[in-house]
């Protein structure tokens, strides 16, 4: 199999569901795919930005990059391959290697070269891996068999270059404020704000590389990313901005439901803070998402798949202001 050489790079936000929406994540689950994830992201070579693990989901913001003209020897191959936990490959694989080097096979040497390259640079190969890895794991930690996902992993094609990225990126890091299990998004440890905020090294770089985004594309030290970044998470979903009940007490984390609604329905927006912290499907389930031009250049790049009365792709979201847009226009449950 020969890899592409156009594959889409960019930043995607994949999410998963687990089968029947099971709360399988306990803690040790939670550290365990996070783990899997690091590896994976080493692996194929891309770079998770920040992600959020709950109890029966997770959400993961990645940036995919261009396959590099010189790609990993065979030799770097095997290495990786005994660097993941649990791989049965590594043994398999260099002595499949070393067959074909025995049998001066270059073409079959090739092939399995491009057999792992397939899997590198790509969000699907990236998210396969990861899928059936924690599979794997958990079915023979609970004693069980079949599939463990709902579905497909969804994904969203982000624009990097605007408020687009770092939107998303907040989105993800609210989660666990939307379910009510933090007030602060940095005391949820499974994600990459709360990893970032704790030191780790890699969930920090992570969060620099979304910071140019709104800062017309200027680079920042990590620690200045990771001021203007808490400010803009802060800013965006912090328990402060939570309306206040009749007894007094903050809602959990969200708008409810019903006072959305309301306000769509009197032609209001929400202020973006407000839309962030709702279940926002746009953020999952848009496809493409980023400024007009952005979502107009994915729809005539890909013009063959949408039927012939579609002149543009921009949709602008519903019940907000802003610039921001995606190449599906919702036009019923926008939040839930």
């Amino acid at each position: 199999m020969k890899v592409p050489e156009d594959r889409e790079v960019g930043f995607y936000h994949c999410m998963s569901r687990v089968v029947d929406g099971q709360f399988i994540f306990k803690e040790a689950q939670k550290e365990r795919f996070v783990a899997f994830m690091r590896e994976y992201e080493t692996f194929c070579e891309v770079s998770v930005l920040t992600f959020c693990v709950m109890s029966n989901h997770f959400h993961i913001l990645v940036e995919i990059p261009k396959p590099p003209e010189v790609k990993p020897s065979a030799e770097v191959i095997i290495k990786k391959l005994r660097k993941l936990t649990g791989c049965q490959d590594p043994g398999a694989a260099e002595q499949e290697l070393e067959m074909l080097r025995k049998a001066k096979d270059e073409a079959g040497e090739r092939r399995w070269l491009e057999r792992y390259w397939a899997r590198m640079w790509d969000v699907s190969g990236f998210m396969k891996l990861l899928k059936q890895r924690f599979t794997q794991w958990y079915n023979h930690e609970a004693g069980r068999r079949g599939t463990l996902w709902e579905d497909r992993f969804k994904s969203v094609l982000v624009d990097g270059a605007g408020e687009a990225l770092v939107t998303m990126a907040a989105y993800i890091d609210l989660n666990p404020v939307r379910a009510g299990l933090v007030s602060d998004p940095k005391e949820y440890r499974w994600s990459g704000y709360g990893e970032a905020v704790a030191g780790r090294k890699r969930a920090r770089t992570g969060l620099q590389r979304v910071v140019p985004a709104m800062m017309l594309g200027r680079e920042e030290s990590v620690a200045r990313s990771m001021e203007l970044y808490r400010m803009r998470v802060y800013n965006q979903g912090h328990e402060e901005n939570e309306a206040i009940l009749e007894d007094g007490r903050k809602s959990r984390g969200a708008i409810p439901h019903e006072e959305v609604i309301k306000v769509l329905e009197a032609k209001g927006r929400l202020p973006m803070h407000d839309y962030l912290r709702c279940r926002v499907r746009y953020f999952c389930d848009g496809a493409v998402f980023g400024s007009r031009e952005f979502v107009d250049g994915i729809f005539h790049a890909h013009r063959d798949r949408f039927g012939p009365k579609r002149e543009t792709g921009a949709r602008r979201l519903r019940g907000v202001q802003t610039e921001l847009f995606a190449l599906r226009d919702l036009r019923v449950d926008v939040f839930g």
